[in-house]
């Protein structure tokens, strides 16, 4: 992890104490240095796995920014009494580093999502962001992670984006970021919002704090993963109570 910022034990995974502008600003700056870097950005409900998986929960504490990308990280974090200073979401930090990469003609690699929603987000990507680079893309859909690897290095990506869902692409960024010097991050469900076809929900929701809710609404099959929040919770009581 990045030894520039302090970090807030969230039962178990350590999230980097940082602001939006603060995360931008130094990735930004990793990027001009063509560091290598792995951003996660976690929820609760990957925090939970991480409990369940050492694997997972050790990729989450090594990773170089580990961001809360959800309003349960923060209220839990401010119930431990450590709080953290905002939610730093996938998705904003996935723009602000579009624009960025399109302002500095960076090279960008995108890798998951479906094949129809690929497509449509590389036309969206050269229709808003003219200037960024397509280093390359490909669908979450293959079996050989060789040739997907070898495909990202001889691009020379200064960005690589991979939609593959958690935890697979945690394991992947972690097990091949070593290939190029580029800021790799893991982005969740971020093409299909990109590519306009999953709907963000609108500001109203966002400001607050209801995001989960309009999913649900909109997709009622996640109410499965929606339980993770009220179990996390719980969890987030009895570490408090422990720790009193």
């Amino acid at each position: 992890m990045s030894q520039l910022f302090s970090h807030i034990n969230i039962l178990g995974t350590n999230f980097t104490k940082i602001t939006n502008q603060e995360l931008l600003n130094q990735l930004k700056k990793d990027s001009t240095l063509h560091k290598n870097r792995f951003v996660v950005t976690a929820n609760p409900e990957i925090v939970l796995f991480a409990r369940q998986n050492k694997k997972y929960a050790s990729i989450l504490n090594t990773a170089d920014y580990t961001t809360a990308d959800g309003i349960g990280i923060i209220k839990g974090a401010k119930i431990l009494g450590r709080p953290l200073p905002e939610r730093v979401t996938g998705y904003d930090t996935l723009l602000s580093l579009l624009k960025f990469a399109n302002e500095q003609k960076k090279r960008v690699f995108f890798l998951g999502a479906k094949p129809l929603v690929i497509n449509k987000l590389i036309d969206k990507i050269k229709q808003n962001y003219p200037n960024l680079i397509i280093a390359g893309q490909h669908d979450g859909y293959f079996k050989d992670e060789a040739s997907i690897v070898q495909e990202i290095k001889q691009s020379s990506p200064d960005f690589v984006f991979v939609a593959l869902g958690f935890p697979k692409q945690e394991f992947f960024i972690n097990h091949y970021r070593q290939s190029s010097p580029a800021i790799w991050m893991g982005v969740g469900g971020s093409f299909d919002v990109l590519a306009g076809i999953t709907k963000r929900a609108p500001l109203f929701w966002q400001k607050h704090h209801i995001e989960w809710l309009y999913r649900l609404l909109q997709e009622p099959s996640r109410f499965g993963r929606m339980l993770a929040l009220p179990k996390y919770l719980l969890l987030i009581f009895r570490a408090k109570i422990m720790h009193n």
